[in-house]
């Protein structure tokens, strides 16, 4: 099969992509304007280069903590490091945008990424400002990358809130954009449960093909799996909270969850397994949502809550503040509000009465254990909250190679 090239849009920390280059596409460029996602790019870039080098001695020192950022990415080609470009796509900046990408001269076969999509959620949508909202266009600015490259095809995330925003005229707008740029276009809402992901994650993926490439939208096969958010845990070390290891090791050998979906990939300790703080009020609020949900798959409400526990008058807009994470289940979604507090992802053990660790955040987007993420505590939830999951992705990916050499 030939080498496909891509570049990744509004990369984030890159989850999407990591589906892709696992699946053997091969990336030219990464454009992403958060500085710390930026750097998780860079650093997850070179540990592929030193891995098709046999050389990832060399990242495990930097991961754990033995050299430093400067030392390891010296060791790094530039044009490995440099290819990650921390730009705001904008019309000031995409002129430059096009010509570095160009300097690869490589032929790019396709485009993935999303727009930041905080535009199409629930919460923008019922303030009635989408149209004020700049990120709702942004998919003008990626149409101009298909317009430039003409890759073979494209693929398109966002939240479902995409295709209902401003009563279904958003997507409809983008899609009769993407038609004129000469592409069909796919839309379908996936669930990231159905890919191994333990994760009731939504997202709609629209698949773009140049209509001499036309394949519709991939068939997946739905895998069936009984494994539980408790299996993604089961390895890592009790926190308490503010409790947390940059480095660790496991307390358990892999189970088969983690064994059959990678997470546990090959290093044998564990980074990034750290926990934020909270004060007394919180923990009593924590160790009530709890033993509710474990007693009854009960939620809390806030309205319940004793007197002296309620820290606002408001009892209607903030009914589903404080919710447990379902580890005899599959979690609800994991979103970037998560770098703002935990009380959305609360640990289902009780004995440990935390929110979840920067790692446990990870497993439950799909990220395997030797993905890490630069930047302070909050920065990494937050990367971690705006990813694509990796298992999710790679599906998509495997399945867009096999049709796109398939053409070929």
């Amino acid at each position: 099969m030939k080498n496909l090239n891509f570049i990744d849009l509004f990369a984030g920390a890159s989850g999407m992509s990591e589906g892709f280059i696992k699946a053997g596409f091969n990336p030219i460029s990464h454009i992403e304007m958060n500085p710390e996602a930026c750097l998780t790019i860079k650093t997850r870039a070179a540990y592929h280069y030193l891995k098709s080098k046999k050389k990832l001695e060399l990242y495990y020192q930097y991961i754990k903590g033995e050299i430093t950022q400067e030392a390891f990415y010296k060791e790094i080609p530039n044009k490995i490091l440099n290819s990650v470009l921390n730009v705001e796509i904008n019309d000031d900046t995409i002129t430059g945008l096009f010509e570095k990408i160009k300097q690869s001269g490589k032929q790019i076969d396709l485009i993935i990424g999303g727009p930041p999509c905080q535009a199409y959620s629930l919460l923008r949508r019922h303030q009635d400002k989408i149209e004020e909202d700049p990120r709702n266009k942004l998919y003008i600015q990626y149409g101009r990358f298909l317009e430039e490259f003409e890759p073979k095809a494209f693929v398109f995330e966002n939240v479902p809130g995409l295709l209902s925003a401003h009563k279904g005229q958003h997507f409809e707008n983008l899609k009769i954009y993407f038609k004129e740029l000469g592409y069909e276009v796919y839309p379908k809402t996936l669930i990231a449960s159905d890919f191994g992901v333990l994760q009731a994650r939504k997202r709609i993926i629209i698949v773009g093909w140049k209509k001499e490439n036309d394949f519709g939208f991939p068939e997946f096969e739905k895998i069936i799996q009984e494994f539980k958010v408790n299996d993604a845990f089961q390895d890592l070390p009790k926190l308490k909270p503010g409790e947390g290891f940059k480095t660790t090791n496991y307390t358990q050998s892999k189970n088969e969850y983690l064994e059959k979906f990678e997470l546990r990939n090959g290093v044998d300790f564990v980074t990034q397994h750290i926990s934020r703080p909270h004060n007394t009020r919180d923990l009593a609020i924590y160790k009530t949502a709890i033993e509710l949900w474990n007693k009854g798959k009960e939620r809390l409400r806030y309205p319940d809550l004793p007197e002296e526990l309620k820290t606002h008058k408001n009892v209607t807009s903030f009914n589903d503040r404080y919710k447990v994470v379902d580890g005899l289940g599959i979690s609800h979604t994991v979103v970037a509000h998560i770098a703002k507090d935990g009380h959305y992802y609360i640990h289902p053990d009780v004995k440990q009465c935390r929110s979840i660790s920067v790692r446990e955040a990870a497993r439950l987007q799909s990220f395997p254990d030797d993905f890490f993420f630069e930047g302070s505590r909050s920065a990494a939830f937050k990367q971690i909250g705006n990813a694509v999951p990796p298992l999710m992705a790679n599906a998509i990916a495997k399945k867009m190679k096999e049709l796109l050499c398939q053409k070929s």
